[in-house]
């Protein structure tokens, strides 16, 4: 799987925060990382909290994540360098000052990168992958990569690719998943099914598994 690295603008403000969690649950989801969805959402929460109430409402920053070796990788990324994040040992009863200790008790590790025209907030998750490109186990998905791997080697690519290590590249991938769900299809057709109704079944019970699994 090729989990390219993405960042969205947003402007300072309170609700924004629940925007960025939803559009990082929803890219996390689409990375088979579901699992690390809520500590990420709260992560993204504390972080971009940070730069509305330190640095301002109307504040432009944006949100960046992307993969550090097989951790999950958070960024905050706003103009001022002055108003740094800071880890204190808020009391019990105060009203604030548990952002970042927050974030210090959920990640593997985080930090503030300054840079000429802005500070980089960011902290990372572990992920549980065995490499970048490596999904967490689920014996759907690895039927699947078999059948795929198997499947390219029946019928010539349909666009130009470098192969990976043991794996067909995504590109090929996608098309040869095109290519199988066609000649199924095809011999659903031949057979006198209907293949309608049987694409509606598989939803259906991708839906029920995928909600099972928290996905």
């Amino acid at each position: 799987m090729t989990r390219k690295p993405w960042d969205v603008d947003f402007t300072a403000h309170p609700e924004e925060v629940a925007t960025l969690r939803h559009v990082v649950r929803l890219r996390l989801a689409a990375w088979g990382l579901h699992e690390l969805a809520d500590t990420a959402q709260l992560c993204v929460s504390e972080l971009v909290s940070n730069v509305v109430t330190h640095v301002g409402i109307g504040t432009p920053g944006s949100l960046a994540v992307s993969m550090s070796g097989t951790h999950l990788r958070i960024e905050v990324h706003d103009p001022d360098t002055r108003a740094l994040p800071t880890l204190v040992a808020a009391e019990a009863d105060a009203e604030g000052g548990r952002g970042m200790a927050l974030v210090d008790a959920l990640t593997d590790r985080w930090g503030v990168q300054l840079r000429e025209d802005r500070k980089v907030t960011w902290c990372e998750l572990a992920t549980g992958l065995t490499s970048p490109a490596g999904h967490t186990e689920d014996p759907s998905v690895t039927r699947a990569e078999a059948l795929l791997d198997v499947y390219a080697t029946l019928r010539p690519p349909t666009c130009s690719y470098e192969p990976g290590p043991g794996r067909v590249s995504r590109a090929v991938a996608e098309e040869t998943v095109i290519d199988v769900l066609t000649d199924f299809l095809r011999w659903l057709r031949a057979h006198g099914c209907d293949a309608d109704e049987v694409l509606d079944r598989a939803q259906s019970r991708c839906e029920a598994a995928l909600s099972e699994s928290g996905w």
